[in-house]
């Protein structure tokens, strides 16, 4: 069975790199299609743009987003990949993550409030964005030697207190 799935690694890799393309592609975008929500345009145009824009995000991103951490975290298992690089990359993927809620919370909010909106300038939010995602391929082309991820003391120190429920022992 290990040698089935080491053999599918490879195919593994496209496919969250494909998925990635489409996430992302798709994270650079919506900003992009959000901000043509514009009070001025014709009723037609803000229906055609709102159906564009919510049909992109539950049907393409959303399921692109899923499968693409979901095929990143099995190839963290089947690579045993627990080094301090990939956790730091790690938190720039929830970046990724709490941007694509973002957007998806910006697109109720325009959705809900048709002709009484402002459409959101996309600079910021796309300039937001390029830092996870310089961040994440920095740390998976150079794989850095990180020692270890500072943490405070109080989370990385046992605090002496017993648990709140019985531990089994062997």
């Amino acid at each position: 069975m290990t040698v089935l799935l080491t053999g599918l690694i490879p195919h593994f890799k496209a496919f969250h790199v494909a998925m990635l393309l489409v996430w992302c592609g798709g994270l650079f975008a919506l900003p992009l299609m959000l901000a043509r929500h514009d009070p001025a345009i014709g009723q037609a145009d803000y229906t055609r743009i709102r159906s564009a824009t919510h049909y992109a995000y539950t049907y393409f991103i959303t399921p692109a987003a899923v499968l693409a951490i979901a095929s990143g975290t099995a190839l963290i298992f089947l690579r045993e990949v627990f080094v301090t690089w990939m956790f730091a990359k790690l938190v720039f993927v929830a970046g990724l993550v709490t941007f694509h809620v973002w957007v998806g919370y910006v697109l109720v909010a325009v959705a809900e409030r048709e002709g009484r909106h402002n459409a959101p300038r996309p600079g910021l939010p796309l300039t937001l964005l390029l830092v996870p995602v310089i961040a994440i391929l920095f740390l998976v082309l150079v794989k850095p030697e990180l020692l270890e991820i500072p943490v405070p003391g109080w989370l990385s120190e046992p605090r002496g207190n017993q648990l709140p429920f019985d531990v089994p022992r062997r």
